[in-house]
C-alpha cells in the first residue's frame, strides 16, 4: 500500500471512529422537549442537583464533574463532554452508553423526542435561569 492510500485509509478509520459523517441528532422543538423534560423531573432539575446531578451548564460538561454531587464510579471514569451527540447517545440508553451508571432511567428511545428534550436542554442552558445559577457556582 503505498504512502497516500495508507493516508486514505487512515482518515477513513478515524472518520468512522470520531462519527465524523455520521447523522447526529435531529433538529428538535424546544417546546415539545420541555414535556419530555416533565419526565426527568422526578430526578433532575436544571438549577440544583437532586437524586440526578443540575442540567443547568451541561454543553460542554465532562461528566461526573458537578462539584459536590455523588457520582458512580462509572460515571466518574466515563470520558464523556456532554454535547448533543453524547446526550442522545446516553439519553437513548444510559446504561448501555455508560455501563455502571447510577442512572437507572431506561432511556428516551424515540429519536424525536430525544431531539426534542436535547434542544429543551439547549434552551434551557442559554436562559436565565442558567446563566445566574453559573454565576453563582
Amino acid at each position: 500500500m503505498n504512502l497516500r492510500a495508507l493516508r486514505l485509509a487512515a482518515a477513513a478509520a478515524l472518520a468512522f471512529c470520531s462519527g465524523a459523517g455520521a447523522a447526529g441528532p435531529a433538529q428538535g422543538d424546544a417546546a415539545a422537549g420541555e414535556a419530555v423534560y416533565s419526565r426527568c423531573l422526578a430526578c433532575h432539575a436544571l438549577a440544583y442537583d437532586r437524586t440526578g446531578p443540575r442540567h443547568c451548564g451541561l454543553f460542554g460538561r465532562r461528566a461526573g464533574t458537578v462539584q459536590g454531587f455523588a457520582y458512580s464510579e462509572a460515571m466518574k471514569r466515563a470520558g464523556v463532554v456532554w454535547n448533543e451527540k453524547t446526550l442522545d447517545r446516553f439519553i437513548a440508553d444510559p446504561t448501555r452508553a455508560v455501563p455502571g451508571t447510577a442512572m437507572g432511567y431506561d432511556g428516551v428511545k424515540d429519536p424525536g423526542e430525544r431531539a426534542d428534550l436535547i434542544a429543551f436542554l439547549r434552551r434551557a442552558n442559554a436562559s436565565g435561569e442558567c446563566k445566574e445559577t453559573r454565576s453563582q457556582h
